[in-house]
């Protein structure tokens, strides 16, 4: 199996004069879910490099063991730092795509048209999407081929609205995922903040938060050996 995971490249949160970017545990416990599972992993990014990493994620409060296993890890460091660029990627090259989250895919991946090409690539061969957190904004501009919003009539999730404000950022990002989901006509879903919840429908496959993570791609390990 292969697949292809999509980092952010964007490292500023919003007009604050801080740093954001991809979230360490959103990309470490996939990675090991399927690294452990045998599976080929190609990493891409919009800048291609090394990706920014949310400086919050690497608080010691924010560690679980997959981030512990990756700062031991320097094969997967190098990887990390040596993504490939998102235009050189082709959907035909892998059997699913996965996309971490944190703050950053809100301003890039959200808008890349790269992304969303590859997503509707990825759907109209009947291969499997999955997003964790706030990485579901990567599906609020894809279209079905007639031309209606991917997530329409589908149930998803994504970081909650309470959740932001929680971490005191509604002022702060470009939209409310949660809020958008619902605007593109998905049914949201969400569970308790900060518990584990994963939403399965289709080939969309989202989890809520970075609690979320390893659950969404267990998810998505599943469906690729269900059809294999």
């Amino acid at each position: 199996m292969r697949i292809l995971m999509i980092l952010t490249s964007h490292d500023s949160l919003g007009n604050t004069g801080k740093k954001t970017g991809f979230w360490l545990e959103e990309f470490a416990s996939p990675y090991y879910v399927f690294k452990d599972a045998g599976v080929d992993i190609t990493l891409a990014s919009p800048k291609g490099g090394q990706p920014p990493l949310d400086p919050k994620s690497d608080d010691p409060d924010s560690q679980t063991e997959s981030t512990k296993r990756f700062k031991q890890d320097k094969e997967a460091q190098a990887e990390l730092a040596n993504t490939l660029v998102l235009d050189t990627v082709r959907a035909d090259d892998y059997d699913a795509v996965f996309y971490p989250g944190g703050h950053g895919p809100l301003w890039d991946l959200s808008v890349s048209e790269k992304s969303i090409e590859l997503i509707q690539q990825f759907i109209f061969q009947d291969k499997p999407v999955a997003a964790v957190c706030h990485a579901p904004a990567v599906l609020l501009n894809v279209k079905t081929l007639t031309d209606e919003p991917l997530v329409k009539n589908l149930s998803v999730t994504g970081f909650s609205n309470s959740e932001e404000d929680a971490v005191g950022l509604t002022d702060v990002v470009p939209f409310l995922l949660e809020d958008e989901l619902k605007n593109a006509g998905g049914y949201y879903h969400k569970a308790d903040d900060w518990a584990p919840f994963c939403c399965e429908d289709g080939l969309l496959i989202t989890g809520q938060n970075p609690q979320s993570s390893e659950v969404t791609a267990q998810a998505l390990l599943s469906r690729l050996r269900k059809f294999a």
